[in-house]
């Protein structure tokens, strides 16, 4: 018997669903019609049922999307059709269309189906975001110096020589961490960021991660959360580089290590006492720095000292039961660096080398407010937290290369939990609406299609995590949801609402879009599977890409068609800006995840 028209088109839906999933199956852009203007970009992870669901459809042109259905497996319409909401370009997109079906809250896998145009595979269920956080441990492990478990190797053994302050030109033993990116400097300011965000993840989402790998990184359960493993590593290395009361170090390496593209296990890099041997180690010093022509403007200590005491202090927490002595130790040391950010308020920025560029961080009361609030010092980190209480970056359209760092204060996150319990509910009051202040500054920027506020400054992805987890806390602080669309926003943008389409955490979700030439010898050499987890610094304005040092594609821009507008990213080894993943920034997303895994509390 015939098929009728209607049999044709639920064929011809369910085959185009299959090609949709073969193309997601090999990490490659759904097909698209020839000549197409319109794309529906979704968050390729999922929306969980009860959550904001919004895709958004970019036009190249002019052309309108009037109304959008969305379709089952078997190409039945299980919602809609309904009103497309017209709204601003942003970047390529001339154009952009709102397709909201957070009404759909049944789970299962679906495709949107706006005029000739289908969407890749949208996926809604509670446990859509289950192992994500996880996932994220993977690039952390891989980041690991000292031991490391993907190249079942020792890296960077001999660290580092000492190349200011009282030691300097003597040996001090400090190999261990995480290297910051695909290079192989080490800094305190994003490790112990790093390491802050992972307890804290775990403290308020345990049951978010699980326990397959051993303390070394080496396959094989030991009874302890992962995270835990992970962030003991971290501990490890913080408390070397901070081995007396006098002498806290801030900095392993510089951007000599940037003279050749190796593994870290075959490291060439020369500082002057032989190919692959030690590495300087700057300390904090309270003045600038610098060994060749350039210098940063560090003015003290306290940034970096909040920064130590914040993480050792949340580590003497979470380690108390399992390991008492480890955890009296870390307590001792959190007390000590607190005390040395008192004696020397001031920023310690990293130092440059040949190149110009450096983190140039130019807050301390948020670290000091942190390391206050973890040190159940309310007082005093009230009294920090009046001195910023809005990250100056929220609702700007720039700032220089980490200039207000973390991203987020989560120290008002942390006086408020301490404020609670002291039932100081004027304090508490207080940090609701500092955190709301910020939020409120970067959704008036957010009137675009994307609902996207923060500057494309280098590492926007940072920024797009940062906003997302304040929006989190903020609303788990004040049971307040107006910023929740702009929360889901950051989160899908995350994973694929963009312009690009492309989730920006390599290899996640599975078969997803992702990079595959991220900026990294690692994923050069070996794979990019060995990336899985690793946070992209994400897209940038084009004044930055075009102004960076060092940048030349190796490819075809596979995404030109996409980098017409403001800010451009590109999936290309070439180009350090937009396509390398960053330890700090995977870290901190930590946090986002494990909060939306289903078990999570």
């Amino acid at each position: 018997m015939p098929a009728t028209s209607k049999q044709h088109h639920m064929l011809a839906l369910s085959l185009l669903l299959g090609a949709t999933l073969g193309a997601e199956a090999r990490g490659q852009p759904a097909p698209a019609a020839a000549g197409a203007v319109t794309y529906v970009r979704v968050n390729q992870v999922g929306y969980r049922p009860d959550g904001p669901k919004v895709a958004v459809a970019c036009s190249l042109d002019s052309a309108r999307v009037d109304r959008f259905v969305v379709r089952d497996e078997r190409g039945r319409t299980v919602f809609g059709p309904r009103r497309a909401t017209a709204a601003p370009g942003f970047g390529p997109c001339v154009v952009t269309h709102r397709l909201d079906f957070s009404a759909l809250r049944v789970p299962g896998r679906y495709v949107i189906v706006a005029g000739a145009v289908t969407s890749p595979v949208v996926r809604i269920g509670a446990t859509v975001y289950d192992g994500g956080a996880d996932t994220l441990l993977y690039y952390m492990r891989q980041q690991r110096s000292g031991w490391n478990p993907v190249f079942r190797d020792s890296v960077h053994r001999m660290d580092g020589i000492a190349v200011e302050g009282p030691r300097k030109g003597a040996f001090v033993p400090v190999s261990g961490g995480w290297a910051d990116a695909s290079d192989y400097l080490q800094y305190v300011a994003t490790s112990a960021t790093a390491t802050t965000s992972m307890l804290m993840a775990y403290r308020d989402h345990p049951s978010a991660f699980a326990d397959a790998f051993a303390a070394n990184g080496a396959p094989g359960a030991n009874g302890i959360p992962d995270v835990l493993d992970e962030t003991r590593h971290g501990l490890d290395w913080l408390l070397r580089m901070f081995p007396s009361d006098s002498e806290m170090y801030n900095q392993l390496g510089d951007d000599r290590d940037h003279s050749y593209f190796d593994l870290p296990v075959s490291d060439s890099s020369d500082y002057g006492w032989g190919k692959g041997r030690e590495r300087a180690l700057y300390p904090c010093t309270g003045a600038p720095q610098g060994l060749f022509q350039h210098r940063n403007r560090a003015t003290g200590w306290a940034s970096t000292a909040g920064k130590y005491a914040s993480a050792f202090a949340l580590g003497a927490r979470a380690f108390a039961s399992r390991d008492p002595a480890f955890a009296a130790t870390l307590r001792a040391r959190a007390e000590a660096a607190y005390a040395v950010g008192l004696a020397h308020p001031g920023v310690c920025q990293t130092a440059p080398g040949h190149a110009p560029y450096f983190y140039e961080e130019d807050n301390d009361a948020d670290d000091m407010e942190l390391g206050a609030a973890a040190l159940s010092r309310l007082d005093d980190a009230v009294r920090f937290a009046r001195r910023e209480p809005v990250t100056p970056w929220l609702g700007a359209d720039t700032a220089r290369h980490y200039q207000w760092y973390p991203w987020h204060n989560a120290g008002h996150y942390e006086s408020w939990r301490l404020a609670r319990a002291r039932g100081d509910t004027a304090s508490q009051r207080a940090m609701i609406a500092w955190y709301r202040a910020g939020l409120e500054r970067v959704v008036a920027r957010a009137g675009n299609g994307f609902r996207i506020g923060v500057p494309f400054i280098w590492c926007s992805n940072d920024l797009m995590t940062s906003f997302a987890t304040q929006a989190l806390l903020y609303r788990r602080m004040s049971g307040d949801t107006r910023f929740r669309p702009y929360e889901e926003a950051a989160l899908d943008w995350l994973f694929g609402t963009n312009p690009w389409g492309v989730s920006m955490v390599i290899g996640y979700p599975r078969g997803g879009v992702t990079a595959r030439d991220p900026h990294s010898a690692v994923a050069a050499q070996l794979g990019v599977d060995k990336l899985l987890g690793g946070l992209l610094d994400g897209p940038v304005y084009r004044s930055i890409y075009e102004n960076l040092r060092g940048i030349t594609l190796h490819h075809p821009d596979a995404y030109a068609r996409f980098n017409t507008g403001r800010m451009v990213y590109h999936d290309d080894i070439g180009d350090y800006s937009t396509n390398e993943p960053i330890m700090d920034g995977t870290a901190s997303l930590t946090y986002l995840l494990s909060a939306l895994a289903s078990g999570a509390r």
